[in-house]
């Protein structure tokens, strides 16, 4: 099933935190309309503004939907490291528009040893996609800037860039576990689209 493009990554970036919440209340065995409630009823994600809970719920509740039981004991149990790589692969089965990024500027990079992300490989991403798709083509520019400095928003917090301010790109170390069982569940596109 093919996603429709969505700019939904500017109101919910990373959140990976509160993604881990979710995943915790869903192994307790909460239904997805419990977890919904708990979350805005107690706070969970600890958001001075209940307003920005309405906003990201509904992001934050399909990544969930994506990470299957194996998926959620790695996240709750192993390394940081390791939830971030599910997290970015959570952002990328459920944002289309993200995934192409991530498969056509970020894999082709790392494949050819380029480890500098710069301003105009997003710019011509942007530009290509805004005239493949009608979509894309209406948003503001408003939007799509705030949607580049997502982009890189994730990329930074998921380990793939090195740091908020320079464009240098890492290659991210992915647990062999997590490897083999994305490869298991048909998933290895993802893995590749993250530069491995």
């Amino acid at each position: 099933m093919k996603l429709e493009y969505s700019s939904s990554l500017n109101g919910a970036s990373y959140l990976l935190f509160e993604l881990k919440q979710v995943v915790k209340l869903k192994k307790l065995g909460l239904s997805n309309e419990e977890i919904r409630k708990k979350v805005v009823e107690d706070n969970v994600f600890q958001f001075a503004n209940p307003s920005r809970i309405k906003r990201t719920l509904p992001s934050i509740m399909r990544r969930l939907d994506r990470i299957d039981d194996v998926l959620a004991s790695f996240m709750l149990e192993e390394s940081i490291g390791t939830s971030k790589i599910i997290n970015l692969y959570a952002i990328m089965k459920t944002d289309q528009l993200f995934f192409e990024f991530m498969d056509e500027i970020i894999k082709e990079k790392i494949q050819n040893n380029n480890y500098l992300l710069e301003k105009k490989d997003i710019n011509v991403f942007f530009t290509a996609k805004s005239e493949q798709s009608k979509k894309v083509a209406s948003w503001s520019d408003i939007n799509i800037e705030k949607l580049k400095r997502a982009y890189m928003q994730v990329l930074y917090e998921s380990g793939m860039l090195r740091d908020r301010h320079s464009k240098e790109l890492n290659r991210l170390i992915i647990d062999e576990q997590i490897k083999n069982h994305l490869i298991h569940i048909g998933d290895s596109k993802f893995i590749k689209a993250m530069g491995n």
